[in-house]
């Protein structure tokens, strides 16, 4: 899966912040639940809009975000 099919950025949609296609829910409150230690059906419960593949989309989101914006450390030199 890939996390553009269920996320979306829209600046008529919540100010241009990311959400999930078709709702108004703001992908960034669902990665704080996740922070915090919701689970996924604690997550599910507070926005029934979503399905578990928009939770899914959130985690691929952000890993492929961590992924662009940390520095690689250098690979030492090895003779």
């Amino acid at each position: 899966m890939k996390y553009e099919d269920r996320i979306v950025r829209d600046a008529k949609i919540c100010g241009g912040e990311p959400v999930f296609r078709g709702t108004r829910v703001i992908l960034r409150t669902v990665l704080a639940s996740l922070a915090t230690g919701d689970s996924l059906e604690d997550i599910l419960a507070d926005f029934p809009a979503l399905k578990p593949e928009d939770v899914q989309a959130a985690i691929a989101f952000a890993a492929a975000s961590a992924e662009e914006d940390l520095p690689v450390p250098a690979t030492p030199h090895i003779r």
